[in-house]
């Protein structure tokens, strides 16, 4: 068995009038993220990271910003062709310990749906996701509620 371990890292600008999106899961907030898609930071990390654990280069190669018809797109279709791909290429994910850096809202109370949500869309285990929230403790442009940032490592296997 082949394993291989992946890094992604995402970030978006928040902005009020936004769509909060989060692990899948739409976040009541005066501030949401501003993208190209629907901005789920998470997401997009996890995707990057399996991305490159599977050397099959990043999201904005599979999924560029320039593409009309990704305009407001649903993440969890971004994070369902991705695991299409790599399962194409004969990967299986072994895990995923992933964080989110943000101010506000306060996400802990959260992270079992989108653990939830996330395993769907996979087709996982619920065990086989961390997911951890954070502060910069009032630090630079997530300190500031300016932006939000997640983080990603995956391990995945080939047999």
């Amino acid at each position: 068995m082949k394993i291989r371990v992946g890094f992604g890292y995402d970030v978006h600008k928040l902005g009020k009038n936004e769509e909060l999106w989060i692990g899948g899961i739409k976040i009541d907030h005066t501030k949401g993220s501003i993208g190209h898609s629907d901005g789920d930071v998470l997401i997009h990390a996890i995707c990057d990271a399996l991305l490159g654990a599977a050397n099959m280069r990043d999201i904005g190669y599979h999924f560029p910003d320039t593409d009309p018809n990704l305009k407001g797109i649903d993440s969890k279709i971004l994070l369902s062709k991705t695991m299409l791909i790599i399962r194409k290429a004969g990967y299986e994910i072994g895990n995923i310990d992933s964080t989110i850096a943000l101010e506000q809202p306060k996400l802990k109370n959260l992270i079992p749906s989108m653990q939830k949500t996330l395993a769907e869309v996979m087709e996982v285990s619920t065990d086989d996701i961390a997911i951890k929230a954070t502060t910069t403790e009032k630090l630079g442009f997530i300190g500031t509620q300016e932006g939000i940032a997640a983080y990603a490592t995956v391990l995945i296997s080939k047999t």
